[in-house]
């Protein structure tokens, strides 16, 4: 399979270009996200994205290195648990292309075999079908319902748990671990 997607940890140099990204794609992130619009909050998810704790992935088209969209794992817990939390969006022009498919399961790889995780866990709101598609086809199972979860757009919004085991991934046929992590 020919990569279309390569996905990076986020870095300072990031910013203008995501920031940009994602005021074009307010009318496609609402009422899902809520993720940075200008420079200020940025410089805040990238200290967040220590490494340690949370990893913040910018996937980017092969083709032309447009931003494709974000990919999160974060709340990542060692020891006996091995898990992690992810979030992800795919900005406006970029989306309905199984791009973010790609990167999503570029992570997922990368979760499992370069972390060494055990779990990851997709948190999704019930209405917002194309992310419910996305972690199906990458083989994630529902495990249960979470009524007012989290607080997105100043709104409690329910969520559907979804979730993924290192022995359950099944891979994709000729993707490797990212390159450029």
């Amino acid at each position: 399979m020919v990569h279309r997607v390569n996905i990076e940890r986020v870095r300072p140099r990031d910013g203008a270009e995501l920031v940009a990204a994602n005021l074009a794609s307010i009318a496609l992130h609402e009422p899902w996200v809520s993720p940075c619009r200008d420079l200020v909050s940025f410089q805040g998810y990238l200290s967040r994205c220590d490494g340690d704790r949370s990893i913040g992935f910018i996937a980017r088209e092969c083709e032309s290195d447009r931003i494709v969209g974000v990919v999160n794992l974060s709340e990542i817990v060692r020891g006996f648990f091995q898990s992690a939390y992810m979030g992800y969006y795919a900005v406006s022009g970029m989306n309905g292309r199984g791009l973010m498919s790609e990167a999503v399961g570029l992570v997922v790889t990368h979760a499992f075999t370069e972390l060494r995780l055990h779990r990851i866990e997709a948190n999704i709101q019930p209405q917002n079908e194309p992310s419910r598609a996305l972690v199906k086809r990458l083989g994630f199972r529902q495990e249960g319902y979470s009524p007012r979860y989290l607080k997105i757009g100043g709104e409690w919004r329910d969520h559907e748990r979804w979730a993924i085991l290192s022995e359950d991934w099944r891979g994709w046929e000729g993707l490797t671990p990212p390159r450029r992590v």
